[in-house]
């Protein structure tokens, strides 16, 4: 069974460094797409407006946060590539330092009669 998590995050106020950030999105690692995958995570998107980033994630039953944090600490290019991205983002308002994607609480679901 797929559960899906929502997470938001935003980005620095650059077109130049918004440009750039679309541009490795465009070419993502192929070790960045194998720890996604190798997580749990079934199905991933990103969404910009402005500088607002939306991820929707499909996951799996072996998907966890914790456990996909833990193998991200240890794989060396995943930390690099995260490193990376951090040139590119900024926290949110209320995230706890070093925080970056936070998730985000569904309020509404149609639900067809």
């Amino acid at each position: 069974m797929t559960k899906r998590y929502c997470q938001t995050l935003d980005l620095k106020d650059d077109p130049k460094l918004i440009a750039e950030y679309r541009r490795y999105h465009e070419r993502i690692w192929p070790e960045i797409t194998r720890s996604i995958c190798d997580a749990g995570i079934e199905d991933m998107e990103i969404y910009l407006l402005g500088t607002r980033l939306f991820m929707i994630m499909e996951v799996n039953d072996i998907f966890s946060f914790e456990k996909k944090a833990k193998a991200d600490a240890a794989n060396p290019t995943v930390r690099e590539w995260e490193e990376l991205m951090w040139k590119f983002q900024k926290s949110l308002p209320g995230a706890k330092p070093g925080e970056k994607w936070m998730l985000m609480e569904r309020i509404f679901k149609l639900e067809k009669q």
